[in-house]
């Protein structure tokens, strides 16, 4: 089972929380232009926060396959003869390297970042590959 971990979603909640504080500010202030920006970016964030906290799990294997979260809150099931193939898609850009977890069952396309998995998404597709087999 891999999972966000909560420090994440604490620090997604608290920055929404920090973008409403802005909000408030800037509209007793004034400064309508702040509040435009502020606004979305605490929705945004919240919204990130809440998905995290309500489905902290976003990845499991078990012996009839993975279950994976799938739209904002729910899960998905995906035997593993449905599964066509786990791999990770690594980029590099201006010196950083990324990774990324693909699990490709055909009809869709699941990708999940480390901060997703809590763990790296090169180990966690070693260890798909090991149960799946």
């Amino acid at each position: 089972m891999w999972r966000v971990r909560r420090e994440l979603a604490v620090f997604k909640i608290l920055g929404a929380l920090a973008c409403v504080g802005l909000a408030v500010y800037w509209w007793i202030d004034g400064d309508h232009g702040g509040v435009f920006l502020a606004v979305p970016g605490a929705v945004v964030l919240g919204a990130m926060g809440l998905r995290d906290l309500l489905v902290p799990e976003r990845l499991a294997a078990d012996e009839s396959g993975i279950t994976v979260v799938h739209g904002f809150a729910g899960h998905r099931h995906v035997p593993w003869d449905e599964i066509r193939d786990v791999t990770v898609d690594v980029r590099r850009r201006w010196g950083l390297r990324s990774e990324m977890l693909e699990v490709d069952t055909g009809d869709h396309l699941h990708l999940f970042s480390p901060h997703e998995l809590g763990a790296s998404p090169t180990e966690v597709a070693a260890a798909l590959r090991r149960r799946g087999t």
